[in-house]
């Protein structure tokens, strides 16, 4: 059985990652990239679905963990009454094939280490084929292949690699663990492991020492960054939402979803993150990856691709595996792709608008793409859809992705008046002002004095908390106020927020069981409204106990259930982390907003 999400750490290579537990078995790895196949898939199942353990011999929970400092590489210590071993895992940062390299070292006395190594391609359904071959092993199956170079000698038995070694004071044991596709020559010998620990950790370092960042909480704020990045996929760009698939927003529910893609929605927030902490070259990369990936009519823009910008993302059922605590379906692909979400234009104009502030030049290219998106999205914000929470029912009117096309509009014609570029910037103005009486009008109850989830609706939803964020209404405006008390009335629960009811009358709207876990994005968001309406020691209270929920390593989920006390759903989750990034930069100034996406906006509702 899987062991609590919290006790996971994330490990990778900014194109896949491997998330490795307190008992030091390494539990999910995709290769050679995010939305690959997993080669250990032991979180939704059992360790025959796939595992890498390295422990001392008869188990135990490492005493004590943590990342070297401002770097991706994991350093796990156990304990046992003969002595102290200490684990390093991390993976080199690649030209082309992944590794994933284990350290072993004597800490003190002599300790028994155990490794077991179980390998099941696809998803844990394939047992490969394993020889010995030159000193390390092989196994094949299918299109793929890995290769370990152990530091001890092995057995097989039980359809798996084990080996008991011992390693005192001063001794260290290394394992490397090679992918590549199954019909090329073997890897080269393996690497040199010292040389690419200390390559590794420059690299990360030297990444991090670009963060411009340097207020109260820099290490949870840096340890998100760092997280972000590891959520890139380096050779395009493109940003993953999580590396996990199928972790449930409700133990042992069916709210479990594949979340190894790049959303439109999710990248343009972490762009929005990486940005204002200083790093241009990612806002870059994922605009160029943005241009690829959307090429082509702007009627077949999808709110989701593949890391690559893959189109085809259909949404699978795997019967094998048991779930994540009974959690099932168990589920690969995502069916969200073919969905209409039109909160997504503006995500997407924002973040470029962010972009050119921070500095990031204007590219031509791109704003044909943003013009062309923003002529459709004239025939079409009209249109109900599925609106920000991909909901399974009947498409809708929601008052966020209204919203949101506002934004669309507003920043093209904010580009066209502080950026030089060109456009029909009268027409932009006019739908502008139209959806915004509209919004205003429909999407506003005056009873409740709140505006609510659809038009028509008196239920609270904690996206209309982004509607001063975005500078749509100034934070002091009544309607603005009215609509974060609805939020805390309808939404919150322990000090945390849900992103909507949760109860049985939702089922209507989001078309699945109700229950799950509060959202954190969300949690963060109300703590940026706190902010912008001077509620500083509510915000700050309401961020220490967000950031209190992270593990002890500094990563979030998307969720977290307060009764269970648990993270849930799938982790590390990008978008709870940039919600840390950004409220922690609006708390550092004393008199509002750092960063606002909003700030210097809406302080009069703009026509």
């Amino acid at each position: 059985m899987a062991l609590p999400i919290e006790d996971y750490a994330i490990i990778g290579d900014t194109q896949t990652a491997a998330l490795v537990g307190r008992d030091g078995s390494i539990d999910w790895l995709c290769l050679p990239r995010f939305d690959a196949p997993a080669c250990f898939a032991a979180l939704l199942g059992t360790h025959h679905h796939g595992r890498w353990l390295i422990a001392p011999a008869g188990g135990g929970r490492a005493v004590s963990r943590r990342y070297l400092e401002d770097s991706l590489v994991l350093c796990q210590e156990f304990e046992t009454a003969a002595g102290r071993v200490r684990v390093t895992d991390f993976m080199p940062p690649r030209d082309r094939e992944p590794d994933l390299v284990r350290l072993v070292e004597g800490v003190q006395g002599t300790v028994a280490v155990e490794m077991e190594l179980v390998i099941r391609f696809d998803y844990g359904s394939i047992v490969p084929w394993v020889r010995s071959m030159d000193g390390r092993l092989f196994a094949i199956g299918g299109p793929d292949a890995l290769s370990l170079w152990p530091g001890a000698a092995t057995e097989g038995r039980d359809l798996t690699t084990h080996a008991t070694f011992e390693v005192r004071a001063g001794e260290q044991v290394t394992f490397v663990l090679a992918w590549h596709p199954s019909h090329e020559e073997l890897p080269n010998p393996a690497p040199d492991a010292a040389k690419a620990l200390t390559d590794t950790l420059a690299w990360w370092r030297d990444w991090a020492r670009r963060c411009t960042y340097h207020g109260p909480w820099r290490e949870q704020v840096l340890r998100s960054l760092l997280t972000l990045k590891a959520l890139t996929y380096a050779p395009t760009g493109g940003i993953v939402a999580a590396p996990t698939t199928s972790l449930p927003e409700k133990l042992g529910g069916v709210r479990n979803w594949d979340y190894r893609y790049c959303w439109i929605r999710d990248a343009t927030f972490t762009l929005f993150a990486l940005s204002i902490g200083g790093y241009l070259e990612e806002a870059a990369a994922w605009r160029n990856w943005l241009l690829r990936a959307v090429a082509g009519d702007p009627a077949d823009l999808q709110i989701l691709y593949g890391p690559a910008g893959e189109r085809r993302l259909p949404e699978l059922e795997l019967p094998w595996l048991p779930g994540y605590e009974e959690s099932r379906p168990v589920r690969i692909g995502n069916a969200a792709s073919g969905q209409l979400q039109l909160d997504v234009y503006g995500e997407m104009m924002d973040v470029l608008d962010v972009a050119r502030r921070a500095g990031l030049p204007p590219d031509r290219d791109a704003w044909a793409l943003q013009t062309a998106m923003l002529r459709h999205l004239e025939k079409i914000w009209r249109a109900p859809d599925e609106g920000i929470w991909e909901v399974r029912g009947p498409r809708r009117h929601f008052t966020h992705s209204k919203v949101m096309a506002w934004v669309a509009f507003d920043r093209a014609v904010t580009a066209v008046a502080e950026a030089g570029l060109d456009g029909p910037v009268d027409r932009w103005r006019a739908v502008r002002a139209e959806i915004h009486q509209e919004v205003c009008s429909r999407g506003f109850d005056v009873g409740l004095n709140a505006f609510t989830q659809y038009y028509g609706s008196q239920i609270p939803d904690a996206s209309l908390l982004m509607i001063p964020l975005v500078g749509f209404l100034p934070a002091r405006d009544p309607r603005v106020a009215g609509t974060v008390a609805s939020v805390e009335r309808g939404l919150l629960r322990d000090g945390f927020v849900h992103r909507y009811p949760v109860e049985e009358r939702q089922q209507e709207v989001d078309g699945l069981p109700a229950g799950e876990g509060t959202f954190l994005p969300c949690s963060f968001w109300l703590a940026d409204n706190y902010v912008l309406a001077g509620r500083y020691d509510e915000a700050r209270a309401l961020f220490e106990r967000l950031i209190g929920v992270a593990n002890d390593v500094g990563l979030l989920a998307e969720e977290y259930d307060v009764g269970a006390r648990r993270l849930v759903g799938n982790f590390p989750q990008a978008f709870s982390h940039v919600g840390l990034v950004n409220t922690a930069r609006n708390l550092a100034r004393a008199h509002g907003p750092a960063e606002s996406r909003g700030e210097g906006r809406g302080a009069v509702p703009r026509a």
